[in-house]
């Protein structure tokens, strides 16, 4: 694993987080326990993924944007295998957004400051708005907006809008290779 500077990777009941040499980990994360985070992932500035009591995984170029926070769920009675967090490949994560003990699929977007609880399921390419929360156990279908507190339905999502969804995931491979250049010093990614 290469340096990364004032971020904590911690083993936890002997579980070592595991990140893809091509992942950018900005300073400040707190990354701990049984997490997997893919291929050019982006973890931004002051995110904690804390996979100590269940596993979290994080697909191929997926983004979590900056002070956000993604646990999972023990498992308990009538819920034996607990709550793990599941997410896909190319999936947004917005700002301060709060992902507990859930799934978000492929191309899913979670906007700025919500929150997903435990046993929600985002399916592919639906989007939950800035500000919601989508309470446990609710699934927003494919192509679907949710909205609100708790979050509900608002509407279908059009093509134009899943393609500036795609834009904003390449965007953040771009970025996330440019700041952890710059974070290690050098002129590449």
């Amino acid at each position: 694993m290469s340096m990364r500077p004032d971020v904590s990777i911690i083993t936890l009941n002997g579980k070592t987080p595991r990140i893809h040499e091509s992942a950018f980990i900005a300073p400040g994360c707190r990354i701990i326990g049984d997490v997997e985070i893919g291929p050019e992932v982006s973890i931004w500035y002051n995110c904690v993924l804390r996979g100590d009591v269940n596993h979290i995984r994080i697909g191929a170029r997926s983004n979590v944007q900056d002070g956000s926070v993604i646990h999972v769920d023990s498992p308990a009675p009538g819920k034996p295998d607990g709550f793990p967090t599941i997410i896909g490949e190319d999936v947004l994560i917005g700002h301060l957004a709060m992902v507990h003990g859930c799934v978000i699929e492929d191309r899913g977007f979670v906007g700025l400051g919500a929150i997903v609880m435990s046993g929600a399921v985002i399916e592919s390419d639906g989007m939950l708005a800035a500000g919601a929360m989508l309470t446990g156990g609710k699934r927003i279908g494919a192509r679907q907006l949710w909205g609100g507190r708790p979050a509900a339905y608002m509407r279908d999502l059009t093509d134009a809008a899943l393609i500036d969804m795609q834009r904003g995931v390449q965007h953040y491979v771009h970025n996330g290779q440019a700041h952890k250049a710059a974070v290690l010093g050098t002129t590449e990614g």
